[in-house]
């Protein structure tokens, strides 16, 4: 920045006037790890980011200039200007380009983009001192001399709020980009989801949308993170370029099934998660095991299909029922019909709609992500204090194994001898990294065994939140109890508690078989010793799932 200092007689007084260069603003305004170029105002700015911008998803696109809905802060991390400790740094505003390309540096994914109408370039936030000067400038001053206007604080534009709270979905839109549709219906096809995004109002408390485009491999355009304002959203669906090949339908799924709703791709925790498949015609490939993938994964699978086949076209289908088999329940509400390209906007309102019923959406809840899972821990003193650490890892692997929050599967835990202690609930943790703590933060009791009274102890302090299918009990014991276990585990059963014994050591499998729920054999597990416990994980899990799955 350069600094002018003049000194001038005016009125016998001596004025110091500093001239400043250009529009820049040296004023440090401090921002956000999500603040966007385009929130920016100014020409050039320095910004003061925030510590630890690397931990959360942030956006960026492009390499040295960055397209305006990149993160200011993620970009200067990935260019190198700033490290996890946040800094300054200066923004500069440039015209849009084409090409943005990708690159990682730094710890930080930039993305490809194709145009984008602003940009912007990142420099050092260099501060130069004021110098006075004793050089005299011969520069006559206006006689009328206007007052400087006072200087604006730099402002950082709001970013919109809400978006349709009613409709909290993150949605994958998967569209057809074939060969088969044709780039005048794929224009066509891209006029009806801009339509239907417009419609579903996105925003950052609203529904969040993504796009994947099925070919001959499937191509992810956009992430849910990517736009989450209605403008962007519709200029990237605007940009979307034509692809060609084959329907391959079921690989489109199978991809956005498998990739597209993590966290790290901007996936929200206990938002339910929808794909709406859009299909020309038929498709090339099967569809069943993708799908299968889908439902598994809590994904409400819609298919709309534009333009079925007609009856001299049957005999090309690879598959007549690819409809029921890709949806997430074959119930009519999942599956879509329209009979042209041509006649689109009227099921823009009814599409919007179904995608937006969250009590219908069947698919969302899974085993992972509902169930009820309780423990009951042999704490006697034939157990010991590094077996019972053995039994605690061993439930802590069946624990991370699901989707623990505060919408989603909950685990508490309780600890018996002659005696009981409930050592947390199911509601006292709402996260999986809580609810590990806890578990490893268990006392070790010492004492006799008392399992039935357990059992009972259990069923009425822990189970309180109701559902059929949805509560389980594992009990793990080491030996064979004083009291009786057979009616207080059948009290559970006929409160909707699912049980599954394991036992260890020294444990009857007469008394394992008397809790455990029907069939007995998928629900009893036995072993020597406690080292063999961790090779049941996968086996209880998928038993869980099957009981929860069947029950559901």
């Amino acid at each position: 920045m350069s600094q002018l200092s003049v000194l001038l007689p005016l009125t016998g007084l001596l004025l110091l006037i500093s001239s400043t260069s250009g529009s820049e603003s040296s004023v440090a305004l401090p921002v956000i790890c999500g603040t966007r170029g385009t929130d920016l105002m100014e020409d050039s700015l320095v910004v003061l980011c925030p510590p630890d911008c690397t931990q959360g998803r942030v956006s960026v696109f492009g390499t040295s200039v960055y397209a305006s809905i990149s993160s200011v802060c993620g970009a200067a991390v990935h260019r190198g200007l700033l490290g996890p400790s946040g800094g300054s740094v200066r923004v500069n505003r440039l015209h849009g380009q084409q090409n943005y390309m990708s690159s990682f540096a730094h710890g930080i994914q930039s993305q490809v983009l194709s145009r984008w109408t602003a940009s912007f370039s990142l420099t050092e936030a260099v501060s130069v001192p004021l110098e006075l000067t004793s050089e005299t400038i011969a520069t006559a001053l206006p006689v009328a001399a206007k007052p400087a206007k006072k200087l604006k604080k730099p402002s950082v534009k709001k970013v919109l709020k809400g978006g349709n709270k009613d409709c909290p979905m993150d949605i994958a839109m998967v569209i057809d980009s074939s060969k088969n549709i044709g780039q005048r219906r794929f224009n066509l096809q891209k006029n009806l989801i801009s339509k239907l995004a417009a419609m579903l109002k996105v925003g950052p408390t609203g529904p969040h949308v993504g796009l994947i485009q099925a070919s001959d491999s499937p191509r992810t355009e956009f992430l849910l993170t990517n736009y989450t304002q209605p403008k962007e959203l519709l200029f990237a669906i605007k940009e979307l370029a034509y692809l060609g090949g084959d329907t391959n339908t079921g690989k489109a799924i199978m991809h956005t099934a498998e990739t597209f709703f993590s966290q790290e791709n901007g996936a929200r925790r206990g938002h339910p998660r929808v794909m709406m498949v859009l299909v020309d015609g038929w498709p090339s490939d099967d569809l069943d095991q993708a799908a299968m993938l889908a439902r598994e994964s809590g994904i409400n699978v819609f298919l709309v299909s534009v333009a079925r086949p007609a009856a001299d076209e049957l005999a090309m289908v690879r598959d007549k029922d690819f409809m029921t088999k890709a949806v997430c329940k074959d119930n009519g509400f999942f599956s879509y019909l329209i009979t042209s390209w041509f006649s689109t906007t009227k099921h823009v309102k009814p599409l919007a709609q179904k995608l937006c019923s969250l009590d219908s959406l069947l698919c969302s809840k899974t085993c992972y992500n509902s169930v009820n899972i309780g423990f009951l821990i042999d704490g006697s003193s034939s157990v010991g204090h590094s077996n019972f650490q053995l039994v605690l890892d061993f439930l802590g692997g069946i624990a991370r194994s699901f989707e623990i929050s505060d919408v989603g599967a909950r685990v508490g835990a309780v600890q018996f001898t002659y005696d009981q202690r409930l050592e947390f609930g199911l509601f006292d943790h709402s996260d999986k990294e809580e609810t590990m703590n806890a578990l490893q933060r268990i006392h070790y009791m010492s004492g006799g065994t008392a399992t039935g009274a357990a059992i009972s102890y259990t069923t009425q302090n822990l189970f309180r939140r109701m559902g059929p299918g949805r509560n389980f009990l594992i009990v793990v014991t080491d030996g064979q109890s004083y009291d009786d276990v057979r009616l207080p585990a059948i009290a559970a059963q006929k409160q909707g508690i699912t049980v599954y014994s394991v036992g260890v050591a020294w444990a009857p499998l007469e008394d394992l078989k008397s809790m455990s729920s029907e069939p007995k054999d998928s629900h009893t597990f036995f072993t020597r010793e406690f080292t063999g416990l961790a090779e049941f994980i996968p086996q209880l899990v998928r038993g869980i799932c099957r009981d929860f799955t069947e029950n559901n």
